[in-house]
């Protein structure tokens, strides 16, 4: 344990704290004691008990409305990473409806491509034989011109 001399209503103290808390100890004398004074100065000499009862009163008061603070903060929070969470999910669930979609419209790229291909072969076959009628067409035309 540490001993901390402190200054409050212009008295001095001797208090005891875990050793390395010194400074904290009068960091916090002193904020109390500026508490202090501005109610003297503003109330006037109430008697030092009530004075401090009201300063009490005043730094409770901002405690508890800090605290209402943060948990409306904390309220608000939750509620943010509540609507993060199912925006998330959302977004996830789109992504897998679009892959779906892509992963069809790819398969039906693919189909088209044969469905191209295996096109372009008939055509091609069918031109082949078209031409090889014709050919045998104007053979048979030329020898028959020829025989007359």
């Amino acid at each position: 344990m540490a001993n901390v001399n402190v200054r409050f209503n212009n008295k001095d103290y001797l208090l005891s704290c875990d050793d390395g808390q010194e400074e904290d100890l009068k960091k916090l004398t002193s904020f109390l004691d500026k508490k202090y004074s501005d109610l003297k100065t503003k109330l006037g000499n109430l008697g030092e008990n009530k004075l401090l009862l009201i300063t009490a009163i005043q730094v409770i008061d901002e405690y508890f409305d800090l605290k209402r603070r943060v948990e409306s903060q904390k309220n608000n929070f939750e509620k943010l990473s509540s609507k993060f969470k199912e925006m998330k999910s959302l977004a996830i669930d789109y992504k897998q409806v679009k892959d779906t979609e892509i992963s069809k419209l790819n398969t039906d790229l693919d189909n088209l491509k044969k469905m191209v291909d295996d096109s372009q072969s008939i055509y091609e076959s069918m031109l082949e034989k078209t031409t090889k009628s014709l050919e045998e067409i104007i053979r048979n035309t030329e020898n028959k011109t020829k025989v007359q």
